[in-house]
Order: C-alpha cells, then structure tokens, then sequence
C-alpha cells in the first residue's frame, strides 16, 4: 500500500475540518496515511495573551525559551490532542507524535544568519538532520493515523521549534511516501483570472510570484511541493480538505 502526508497549517486549524474526517477513511482504503501539522498564528495569538510579542525575521519565528514553550502548550499540547480527539470522534484511530518521540525529528541547532547586514541568532530554532522513522511505521503498522507536531530534538535531548512544512517535506521522504498534500481553505491555487488550477510547474509558479496572484502562504506551500518534487516525491497536491480522496479541483504541482 502507498504512503500519503498530509499537511496541515495552522490557520487551517480554526476551520472547521469536518470534510477532511469525512472523506478521510476514503484515502485511508487506498495509503496508510500521516498528518503533520503546524499552528504559528494560536501561537503568537498565546503569546500575545501572555504580554509576549514575537520576533519574527524572514517570516521566521525566533524562538526564545519563552516562545519555545508556548509552542509546546499550543502546538504539542491543545492542537495536537484536538486533532487526535477530532479523529476519535470520526472512528479514526489516532496517535499524537511529536518529533521529539522516538525521537523522530533529530535537528541541530540553526547558525546565525546575516539578515540586512545584521546578525540574527533564532535561538531554539533546528535545522533538520534526519527522520528516524520507526515510530510511525510502527503506529502505521499497527493500523493508528499518526499526527506529527514539531518540535524536533538534537542528540543531547534539547529541544527546538522547526517549520511544519519542512517537518511534512522530511517526513514524507523519511516514510517513502508516494504523494504530498498540502491543505489550504481555498483548496488549489488560483491562476491570475481567479481560476482553480488543474496543474502548476515551476515557471509558472515563479511567473505567478512576480505577478502577485501567488503570494503569502501560498507561496509557502508552492515552495516546499516544488522542493518535494525536486527531492524524489512522485506527486504534491495543494486541495481542499473535503478533496483528499478525489482532488477535486485540487492542483497538481508539476516539475
């Protein structure tokens, strides 16, 4: 049976994902299937509930040891257990897994970048050295959806916040994954004439860039699929949640 990762973000998160359940177990018949999932805006939404404003360089969250545990309350702790609930209620077995289990995400520490000629260090921020993926074969095999939360974990047990989408990307080629699918509310992306589109390869995506009908998180996502494609994934989606089984009019992102 193929494998699929499923990514969702965290503005995703304050929709209501009752489709995905829906058509879920319809994916499930055909791939053992992974979630990976983010959840950057109810963090700074806690953060700032706190008194806390975070830094965020490049549209990358510098994360201190305050920031590094408000991800772990919201992100680890309530988004996660909601997902897994969510699934429960569907008759899904689930199973909460953050990439410091197993460990499954092992990282090392992010260098300092030069930004505008400054220097910036991003603090608990890990870049990615490798998946162990035995943690999730092992619930894969055991017929339990597995949903992956950052943060990942370097050899000394320290850990560190890491991007959802390159946390989906990794673990899809860790797993052998055949397909990729990034969820968004619009549920493809939209060429310049507000038209769903079937099919998306990279000239067209940069074209798309420097016009500005792709933009924002959308171009997070085209990003890290076209990164996929390049790194040996057979095929990335960008669909709507209700999409998973059939991607209708979902967008297949070519090379």
């Amino acid at each position: 049976m193929k494998r699929s990762v499923i990514k969702l973000g965290g503005a995703l998160l304050e929709e209501d994902l009752s489709p995905m359940w829906e058509v879920l177990p319809d994916l499930q018949a055909q791939s053992e299937v992974v979630i990976v999932h983010g959840g950057g805006p109810q963090t700074t939404a806690v953060a700032e509930r706190l008194g806390h404003t975070p830094t965020i360089v490049e549209g990358r969250r510098v994360t201190t040891d305050v920031d590094l545990d408000i991800l772990n309350w919201v992100i680890r702790g309530e988004l996660n257990s909601r997902l897994v609930a969510k699934a429960g209620a569907r008759g899904i077995r689930a199973a909460g897994v953050s990439g410091a289990d197993g460990p499954t995400l092992l990282v090392h520490k992010r260098p300092p970048w030069q930004v505008d000629g400054r220097t910036v260090d991003f603090g608990h921020v890990g870049d990615v050295d490798r998946v162990d993926p035995t943690l999730l074969l092992t619930l894969l095999q055991a017929g339990i959806l597995p949903v992956v939360s950052p943060p990942g974990v370097d050899t000394a047990g320290h850990r560190y916040n890491v991007n959802a989408d390159t946390v989906a990307l990794e673990v899809a080629l860790a797993i052998g994954a055949s397909e990729l699918l990034l969820l968004t509310g619009s549920g493809a992306v939209w060429d310049r004439n507000s038209q769903p589109m079937r099919r998306l390869d990279r000239a067209t995506a940069k074209q798309g860039v420097s016009e500005g009908w792709i933009a924002g998180g959308m171009k997070v996502k085209t990003d890290i699929g076209f990164a996929a494609l390049e790194r040996g994934l057979s095929e990335v989606w960008i669909a709507h949640p209700a999409s998973l089984a059939r991607r209708t009019n979902a967008t297949r992102l070519v090379p």
